[in-house]
């Protein structure tokens, strides 16, 4: 007899941010503003696990963890971006992201308690573009070799009415 091994689920680090701006200043310097954290694109029919690594905020306090998580999307109309679930390993989050509008920027707010009692909150960014092509329309532009030219979204340029 024969059964369904079980299989282990581990996030793909392609799609983790880590938490930045906890890097000690020297004395007489300026800090500066911490870069904007952003997800690579996803695809409208993608459904992703997406992770925000908070360990930097937790050095020196190792047995420190992720308590709670809460998730605001913005925007969040019928159709845009979804969470389907929301997880912790240790020091990092887990989001399996779904859906979305060609052409979004998502802000996807992510709030955190841990053990100790440390609250951090961070607006991470997921574009939403056309990933996945499909037979450009006729009255695409097109290149010499017949390549469809697109916008910056990923949809096909056309000509005419």
């Amino acid at each position: 007899m024969s059964t369904v091994a079980p299989q282990v689920v581990r996030p793909s680090s392609a799609r983790r941010v880590v938490l930045d701006g906890f890097v000690p200043v020297p004395s007489g310097s300026l800090a500066t503003a911490p870069a904007t954290l952003a997800w690579p694109a996803k695809d409208p029919g993608d459904v992703l696990d997406y992770e925000f690594d908070i360990s930097p905020a937790l050095a020196g306090n190792e047995k420190d963890t992720i308590a709670t998580i809460s998730v605001t999307i913005q925007p969040s109309a019928i159709g845009d971006l979804t969470l389907n679930s929301s997880a912790a390993d240790g020091s990092v989050v887990v989001l399996w992201l779904a859906g979305g509008q060609v052409g979004t920027v998502y802000s996807v707010q992510v709030s955190i308690g841990t053990t100790a009692g440390r609250t951090i909150g961070r607006a991470i960014y997921l574009p939403v573009l056309a990933l996945v092509s499909g037979a450009p329309p006729a009255s695409a532009l097109t290149t010499a070799d017949g390549t469809a030219v697109s916008d910056q979204s990923g949809n096909a340029i056309t000509v005419g009415g």
